[in-house]
């Protein structure tokens, strides 16, 4: 009876082990079909089942696992559902710099949409046609009397008293005046510089608007892609057999992980992006843009701002070819392999 037991338990570890490890490994922290993992689980023949170990049914195994915090666990009309807590310190520390990243971006964001308002606000304010907001309503044209009759005054006198007035002037006129090319090319220009700099301006703002929409559009939480260089971050991953080296992502599987060869032995591995970090390559090396506005672009590492953890980049192709983009955070970019 007491070897029975123990080979119970023995058992019993061993499933648990290679239960979550595939929980791990194949869906990291996304929620999952308690039922859709055991089922990858089994699909290896020579992995235990269910019936070799102390829970009666899949129910009581994941209730154990939520009572034991390695998941966290909700029953539905589908059956149970999972999602794996990654207890990794290193994943901890880079999901707490991914969410101050996240607040910074926001507070950016709105600060610039504050700006934007307040210039709107001041154009309205500041044009010739300004009205207040009792002005601006639309009212319903009343009549007061409904005989009436509508009459339209055209003083054609005044009409042509103004055309004579506005008359093209004589050429003696035109002899007499004095010699004012030099003032008014002086004025032309003047007047070209201001608005040469009120039509920068206004395309600067332009450009920092749809920059700020294409960053919201294109920020995802998952990044990685084929043909970048990544690295090993995990101590975890094969018994820390590949920490610290760097490998080529070959194939894309989903969102979140990808089959990778490691560089030093060519050894194909899955990893998942929360396992590998990015990869800074020397000044002059081409780079893949992974996230924010400029998602998927290659482009030319320029420069290192190491105090703030940003890069400065130059796109290396298609209509932005050639455009410096600044403040591009470590993880959003990395080497091509």
């Amino acid at each position: 009876a007491d070897n029975s037991k123990r080979y119970i338990d023995d058992f019993s570890r061993e499933f648990a082990k290679g239960y979550v490890e595939i929980l791990r490994r194949q869906f990291g922290t996304k929620r999952v079909a308690a039922n859709k993992v055991y089922q990858e689980y089994i699909s290896d023949k020579n992995h235990l089942h269910m019936n070799a170990t102390k829970w009666l049914s899949l129910t009581g195994f994941v209730l154990w696992l939520g009572k034991t915090g390695q998941c966290v666990v909700d029953e539905t009309e589908k059956g149970w559902y999972i999602t794996y807590i990654d207890r990794d310190p290193e994943t901890v520390a880079r999901q707490e710099k991914m969410a101050k990243k996240q607040k910074m971006d926001k507070d950016d964001e709105e600060r610039l949409q504050e700006f934007i308002e307040k210039q709107v606000e001041r154009g309205k304010k500041d044009s010739p046609g300004h009205s207040s907001a009792a002005e601006d309503r639309v009212q319903e044209f009343v009549r007061e009397s409904e005989d009436e009759k509508i009459k339209l005054n055209i003083n054609l006198a005044t009409k042509k008293k103004s055309e004579a007035v506005f008359k093209k002037p004589s050429s003696d006129f035109l002899s007499k005046r004095p010699s004012s090319s030099s003032g008014s090319d002086n004025g032309k220009k003047q007047k070209k510089d201001i608005a040469d700099g009120r039509r920068v301006s206004a395309l600067d703002e332009i450009i920092k608007i749809e920059e700020s929409k294409k960053e919201r559009s294109n920020r995802k939480d998952y990044w990685l892609a084929e043909g970048i260089v990544v690295k090993i971050v995990s101590q975890s991953l094969s018994e820390g057999k590949y920490y610290k080296q760097k490998a080529h992502v070959t194939k894309i599987i989903d969102k979140y992980e990808a089959k990778v060869k490691i560089l030093e032995s060519e050894k194909k591995i899955v990893v998942h992006q929360d396992q590998v970090e990015t990869v800074i390559p020397n000044i002059g090396k081409e780079i893949l843009i992974l996230n924010g506005a400029y998602r998927g672009h290659r482009a030319i590492l320029k420069s290192l701002q190491e105090d703030d953890y940003c890069v400065t980049v130059e796109i290396a192709e298609g209509p932005l070819a050639g455009r410096q983009i600044s403040k591009i955070q470590y993880e959003d970019i990395s080497k091509l392999y």
